[in-house]
């Protein structure tokens, strides 16, 4: 487990760029998001991870350090529960088109979407 040497969010592309001292990864907040460590997306078993919809638009507002082996990140969604070791940073980084690929087939077969959904209030015309 080698801890990256630096890590670096971009607002402007919302992506979390972190650098091994051998290869260096950019991953996008939503796919850090929908790919969580955390119970609330993983579950608590084999076959319980929950689809993660509408998170094409989110962001990071905060990286804080766990002891030498991970980082928690917080989300602008307010999802704050996921521990993202050195490891799991890697695979991400190293299979991000098959991560990638896996959430879109999901969306597909759930008939979801990245977009998020805006609450429209109730309008009324005026008589």
């Amino acid at each position: 487990m080698t801890a990256p040497r630096k890590i670096n969010y971009r607002k402007n592309t919302r992506s979390l760029v972190i650098e091994f001292p051998d290869v260096t990864f950019e991953l996008p907040a939503e796919l850090l998001r929908v790919w969580s460590p955390s119970a609330e997306v993983r579950g608590h078993g084999d076959g319980e991870r929950v689809l993660q919809k509408g998170k094409k638009y989110v962001g990071i507002t905060q990286i804080e350090a766990v002891g030498n082996y991970a980082i928690r990140l917080v989300f602008d969604d307010g999802h704050d529960t996921g521990l993202y070791g050195w490891d799991y940073l890697r695979e991400l980084g190293e299979n991000q088109d098959r991560f990638w690929q896996d959430y879109m087939s999901e969306l597909k077969e759930a008939n979801a979407t990245r977009l998020p959904i805006i609450a429209v209030g109730q309008w009324t015309p005026k008589a």
